[in-house]
């Protein structure tokens, strides 16, 4: 049987600021993201199973890209854990808000490394990540392949 790719789309807001960029993103804003998740398998073939001629259920997908990445990031902020930003990210905290302390620079390029990772270990053995595609603004995206990896 051939192997086939699905895609599920997700969206979110999150808030971050880029410590020691040289730009505005300097500053704390956010974006409305877009997240495009592919993977790949062969549809299942056994007559008797439920899920007859799906390679994974889109709800099963959904389930956990939802757990993973959006109930995480969806109106969060996000920092480098080094940022001077730190007394902001405690300030805020404090006051209730959601912040997430990363250990990488919060681009899209490296949001969609840590959300690959993440993916692909709640994924069964016989799925696997084909790609992933965050769209930061209309015109602004960050792409993931396992090809690549």
């Amino acid at each position: 049987m051939s192997k086939i790719r699905i895609t599920k789309q997700f969206n979110f807001e999150t808030g971050h600021a880029l410590y020691g960029y040289d730009g505005k993103c300097r500053n704390v804003h956010g974006h409305s993201y877009k997240l495009s998740v592919t993977v790949i398998g062969k549809p299942i073939t056994d007559v008797s199973h439920v899920k007859l001629g799906m390679v994974i259920d889109f709800g099963d997908l959904k389930k956990i890209v939802k757990e993973e990445i959006v109930d995480v990031y969806d109106h969060a902020t996000v920092f480098n854990k080094n940022t001077p930003h730190i007394e902001l990210a405690k300030e805020l905290t404090d006051r209730g808000h959601n912040v997430i302390l990363a250990d990488y620079q919060p681009t899209s390029e490296n949001m969609v490394i840590d959300f690959a990772a993440k993916i692909k270990a709640r994924l069964p053995e016989n799925i696997q990540l084909f790609s992933l595609k965050l769209q930061e603004t209309d015109s602004s995206f960050a792409e993931w392949f396992a090809s690549d990896n």
